[in-house]
């Protein structure tokens, strides 16, 4: 009776298979995985960056088959792109097995994929809902700053995903570490705060990715909110390692001074600095009454000229949640910042990505 129903209505237990033009890679989707999805679990690093379908990193062609979109690709693609049959690979579900075509010549980080065993050895509480743990792995694996790897630990069914909080080495990392913020009923996060998980066993499966920092000489603007730091912390630790020679405007947004951390660490990477360097700490919701004496408000109202930036001849990098990520685009446009030169990484908890899939299925 089950396989009757799912085929009246077109749906469908069973994986589908998608084929990759011109690598020859192949994988599998699963009912509840988007295009993207599916490739990432088999280990095939499709471009992508904010995997909520603004950013068009992920776009690929649809040769064969039939797919369904979880947003109108046309918010984020041309008409000539869609045209030509391209699609966002995030905001894809697969109806049918496929073959889709990507360009083989995507400039960023072609690190391979892989997962390594390692151990929990440490734990640290940040802020009363960011945490720093630090993995011990039984290989080393490389990744370029501002990349992300994905977290599995035993008993929770699916991993998470984290970006690495310190600039790699070279030879690859055997010790990382991540910034995690506690997400309300969150499994993994509620799992990593309930106790101590020094010596607790882990997979982490990565690098994946494509929020790197460009070469170029041009000013950079950087945003982070939360957890969004540990991408932006480790592009700045990389960079300062490579001649800390170019004017950096740091933006960091919370809500209290309570929700403040790394600043040692910032004020480290600042000192040795070899260009200018701005770090304004901002406060959305800090007591009027408190000793206070910094920036307050939106973090995004405080994008603006400093000594040695130029806003409009500036890139940025963005890191954080999807509110302060849209809010800075906006902003960062009305300065005369283009698109091209905009680079960030949306954070997003499970329920976000959940969500779509599940508007999905309940508009078939």
């Amino acid at each position: 009776m089950a396989n009757l129903l799912a085929r009246i209505f077109n749906r469908t237990t069973e994986p589908r298979f998608v084929d990759v033009l011109p690598t020859g890679d192949k994988f599998s989707v699963e009912p509840n995985q988007t295009l993207l999805q599916g490739a990432l679990s088999a280990g095939i690093p499709l471009p992508h960056d904010c995997r909520v379908g603004t950013c068009a990193t992920c776009k690929c062609r649809l040769v064969e088959g039939k797919v369904k979109s979880i947003m109108d690709f046309s918010y984020t693609l041309n008409t000539e792109e869609i045209e030509q049959g391209y699609i966002l690979a995030c905001q894809t579900i697969v109806k049918s097995n496929l073959t889709i075509l990507i360009d083989p010549s995507s400039e960023g980080p072609h690190h391979t994929v892989k997962s390594v065993n390692g151990v929990i050895r440490k734990s640290e509480t940040l802020t009363h809902d960011i945490l720093k743990i630090r993995i011990e792995l039984d290989e080393s694996i490389p990744y370029e700053a501002g990349q992300y790897a994905d977290l599995s630990v035993p008993g929770i069914k699916e991993p998470r995903s984290y970006s690495f909080a310190d600039a790699p080495k070279k030879q690859g990392q055997t010790e990382i570490s991540f910034f995690i913020r506690r997400v309300p009923n969150g499994e993994m996060t509620g799992w990593l705060n309930a106790a101590d998980r020094t010596g607790e066993k882990v997979t982490v499966t990565g690098p994946y990715g494509s929020f790197y920092l460009r070469p170029s000489v041009q000013p950079i603007v950087c945003m982070a909110g939360g957890s969004g730091l540990a991408p932006i912390k480790a592009i700045l630790e990389q960079a300062a390692k490579q001649g800390g020679d170019i004017p950096v405007l740091l933006l960091f947004g919370a809500r209290t001074q309570g929700d403040l951390y790394c600043l040692d660490v910032i004020a480290e990477i600042a000192s040795s600095w070899n260009a200018p360097f701005h770090f304004i700490p901002v406060l959305s919701e800090e007591p009027m009454e408190s000793d206070w004496i910094g920036a307050r408000g939106l973090v995004t109202e405080h994008i603006k000229d400093h000594p040695g930036i130029q806003v409009p001849f500036s890139k940025a990098y963005l890191c954080g949640p999807p509110g302060m990520i849209d809010a800075a685009i906006n902003k960062l446009n009305e300065c005369g910042v283009t698109a091209d030169q905009i680079f960030f990484d949306k954070f997003l908890d499970r329920s976000h990505v959940q969500k779509t899939i599940k508007a999905d299925r309940l508009h078939k």
